[in-house]
């Protein structure tokens, strides 16, 4: 196991087959940057065009199609003074009469972003909301392997390989799980959130470049359909497509998966489910839509399927 520094100089606007910038071992660490979806970085100068640019891909050896590869969060953080954000909810969030009649204006906000405090305070424009100020909640927005069949699939949006799901969730801590579609996985990351609501429903999170730290490590000869998580208290699948009801199938259907990996019987997990499923909203701006399929990981420790046999 290793660590490795690594700085870029490239980025990318889709995810694919690029060529690697850094080859790894699985339990290898990575710290890096990103930076913000516009293409800015830590002295914010725009370093390279927007649309979420993404720092790798990074080939971890010995990754092979049907494999699945966990990547862990250790460290997220914003990496700058300034984050900014789009100010107007999204039209397809909105019913269409007040669409047509009584949408507020466009524009930009601008926020203060102190880690030392912890706390992102807004400082423009000027509203009622005066200078606002929320905690940091970093998270990850767009992030994922390389897609299979030779895609390249645009940073807006997102499918089995992960891509931009902006779930608030994908944060500091958390452990997410890949299906491989090519040698390598060819692993890329990039559009940090400082703070953002459920559903990234304005088009943006707090947006900033963020320094980060993750651990990868190979499962091989395990496949899974799309892409997973756990954290301290839940187990999790996320569901990339729209209309929204597939993106709600595509989790359910993979967390029932995981359920009966686990050795949960098919009724049982659907019981389970039934009674003690949680649901969360990623994204609901973009191309493809995100939900998030989750189960508590005390309800599997009292029945008995949680931690894992190895």
């Amino acid at each position: 196991m290793a660590t490795h520094h690594f700085q870029p100089t490239v980025y990318h606007t889709v995810i694919g087959a690029h060529e690697p910038v850094l080859h790894i071992k699985s339990g290898d660490t990575v710290i890096t940057t990103t930076v913000d979806n516009a293409g800015r970085d830590a002295t914010d100068q725009q370093v390279t065009p927007g649309g979420n640019p993404q720092t790798g891909p990074f080939f971890i050896e010995n990754a092979e199609p049907g494999d699945t590869l966990a990547v862990h969060f250790d460290r997220i953080v914003p990496n700058r003074k300034i984050g900014r954000t789009a100010t107007v909810v999204s039209p397809n969030v909105l019913e269409p009469h007040y669409v047509a009649s009584q949408m507020p204006k466009g524009g930009g906000a601008e926020w203060e972003i102190d880690v030392e405090k912890w706390t992102a305070t807004l400082i423009s424009p000027d509203t009622q909301l005066g200078n606002l100020a929320l905690p940091l909640e970093p998270m990850v927005g767009c992030f994922g392997v390389a897609p299979p069949r030779g895609q390249a699939i645009s940073t807006a949006t997102s499918s089995t390989h992960g891509g931009n799901m902006d779930y608030r969730g994908f944060a500091e801590g958390v452990t997410v799980y890949f299906p491989v579609f090519v040698p390598g996985a060819l692993f890329h990351l990039g559009d940090g959130h400082a703070v953002q609501g459920d559903g990234e429903i304005v088009g943006t999170g707090i947006e900033i470049s963020f320094d980060v730290q993750f651990t990868v490590n190979l499962i091989k000869k395990k496949g899974i359909g799309w892409p997973r998580a756990e954290n301290d208290d839940y187990i999790l699948a996320a569901g990339n497509a729209r209309p929204l009801d597939q993106a709600v199938q595509h989790a359910t259907t993979e967390l029932i998966r995981w359920l009966e990996e686990l050795g949960l019987e098919k009724k049982a997990a659907h019981i389970l489910l039934g009674q003690c499923v949680e649901y969360d909203v990623g994204n609901v701006f973009d191309p493809a839509y995100t939900m998030i399929c989750k189960v508590k990981k005390s309800i599997l420790q009292n029945i008995g399927v949680w931690p894992p046999a190895s």
